[in-house]
């Protein structure tokens, strides 16, 4: 997680240089990311350890990307609000999230934690700490989001749909971990379905909302006075 936050400092100070709000903006979504992923960890499966002998040990380390896209986002459009920034970070941001994702699940890995359920040993299974087979569920994600960071790269070189690449990816997320979910090993709320597949949808719907909400004339305007204001070079075509 540290190299993720690391990384993306280095990409967004970049940004930050054109105008100093960016930073604020920056600090607001890494605030509202981890307020998100603790909030949305607590309730789909944090609650499980209230009273266990390793229950402070959970509930300072757990957390969830789920809670985090959504968290991040809604605190972006408040300081945005807050200090006046007219244009549209959310492209520049679906850029860089996908890449701190891989690099979390990374640490997932090494750790042995988010593993798949068990199953029959296959050329594509895994075998945890103990030898079992499991579905490759670290890899797979990471092997999504690298699709994802092609996907935008192309989006930015083409300059398609600027100003929706974020609501892109929540949609894309939200969808992915929901029927990813079934191949996890997660504690289930209700039947076969867990509290991050609640949480994936809450993922997926506030993506929608927020692409029909841009496609009206408040979201085009907004796009191309974000396309005037800001420079671009041969590595970006589009608004961030």
């Amino acid at each position: 997680m540290l190299a993720g936050i690391v990384g993306s400092i280095l990409f967004w100070s970049r940004l930050a240089r054109r105008d100093e709000r960016l930073l604020t903006i920056y600090v607001a979504a890494l605030i509202g990311a981890f307020l998100g992923a603790k909030v949305v960890y607590l309730l789909a499966e944090g609650y499980q350890h209230l009273g266990a002998s390793d229950m402070w040990l959970q509930l300072a380390t757990g957390k969830t990307i789920l809670g985090g896209l959504p968290g991040g986002y809604v605190a972006v459009e408040i300081a945005k609000r807050l200090v006046g920034y007219p244009g549209i970070t959310g492209d520049s941001f679906a850029t860089i999230v996908p890449f701190g994702i891989i690099l979390g699940r990374m640490g997932c890995w090494f750790h042995g934690c988010c593993q798949g359920k068990v199953c029959d040993r296959a050329w594509f299974t895994v075998a945890d700490a103990a030898g079992i087979a499991r579905w490759p569920s670290v890899p797979v994600e990471v092997l999504f989001n690298l699709a994802m960071i092609a996907v935008f790269l192309w989006l930015r070189r083409a300059r398609r749909l600027p100003g929706q690449h974020f609501h892109i990816y929540l949609i894309a997320y939200g969808g992915f971990r929901f029927l990813h979910e079934f191949l996890r090993e997660e504690p289930k709320v209700f039947g076969p379905v867990t509290g991050y597949q609640i949480a994936a949808l809450a993922v997926a719907g506030l993506g929608v909302t927020g692409f029909v909400r841009r496609r009206g004339g408040h979201g085009r305007q907004e796009a191309l006075l974000t396309n005037r204001n800001q420079p671009r070079d041969r590595h970006s075509q589009s608004n961030p």
